[in-house]
């Protein structure tokens, strides 16, 4: 049976809302997994559901490059160690050039782009220079590359804590900053009902199952009700379903006109990255030379 420690409970509290109490029972039923606890108290209808981009941190920044004719884009996480460094000149400058670099050559992922020529050298040895010299761990994470025959459009919000990168054809400039900011804000999983994972929607119709049996409703009823409140989900994570941000009266739909959102890559800062929890037992017994 795993810990249940404050620190714990403090963090799945700020991602739900629910008290302390109800997340301390939530994190002791499913042995401390947070993810399994917020479904808990979704299913036992103390919480909504978590935003996703909410469960992780790692310092860096997400940066975002569009070619000047708006038909090559990149949006690019860059890690460091403390925010200092990402806010230091040379790792600025450098996720500039890296950006550019996979605009222009392409790589199919980060081990490709490890191996292409940046100023002379690897983009390896670039890297491992620039960690030498800032003194700290530097980690090109995760890059998405978009070709269009639209228009692409980018946002970076709080200095590179999240960033949007946005593929649209016809509409303008401004409509392109106003769907990117939408999706920094409202964190859409999907364009429309048909982009939403399957894995998602029967996670989410699962929960809606639960809670619908916890609220005491019979079961031969609680699969219509899931269909209702699948209807709710499709409108908070679709994003031509979503509420526009800048007026509650229309939804996105409304807004983008005969305008077409072919896709988007929104990234915050860190989200996935489980930070290491160190075993102090372990490193005292290994200093030791003694077998846990």
């Amino acid at each position: 049976m795993a810990t249940i420690t404050p620190k714990m409970v403090k963090e799945l509290r700020e991602k739900t809302g629910a008290g302390m109490m109800d997340c301390k029972k939530a994190l002791a039923a499913v042995d401390g997994d947070e993810q399994k606890a917020i479904d808990w108290l979704r299913e036992k209808g103390i919480a909504k559901a978590a935003k996703k981009s909410g469960r992780v941190a790692a310092e860096g920044a997400v940066g975002a490059y569009v070619s000047d004719d708006k038909k090559v884009g990149v949006l690019f996480e860059f890690n460091c160690e403390t925010d200092f460094a990402a806010k230091n000149e040379q790792f600025r400058a450098l996720q500039a050039d890296l950006m550019k670099l996979i605009a222009e050559e392409n790589p199919a992922d980060i081990a490709a782009l490890e191996q292409l020529k940046l100023g002379g050298k690897t983009v390896k040895a670039a890297v491992d220079e620039a960690t030498a010299t800032i003194g700290e761990k530097l980690s090109m994470r995760r890059f998405e590359r978009y070709t269009t025959e639209g228009e692409l459009t980018s946002y970076i919000h709080m200095g590179g804590k999240i960033g949007v990168l946005v593929d649209i054809i016809g509409g303008n400039e401004r409509l392109g900053k106003d769907i990117a900011m939408q999706i920094a804000a409202s964190v859409p999983l999907a364009v429309d009902r048909a982009g939403v994972k399957a894995d998602d929607l029967e996670h989410e119709k699962e929960v809606l199952r639960k809670q619908a049996l916890e609220e005491g409703k019979p079961a031969n009823i609680v699969e219509k009700m899931v269909m209702g409140r699948i209807n709710k989900f499709y409108k908070e994570v679709c994003l031509l379903e979503q509420i526009f941000v800048k007026d509650n009266e229309k939804t996105v739909k409304d807004v983008i006109g005969k305008a077409k959102i072919v896709r988007f890559a929104r990234y915050q800062l860190g989200e996935g990255i489980e930070k290491k929890k160190d075993d102090f037992a372990a490193e005292v017994a290994a200093a030791a030379g003694v077998a846990k």
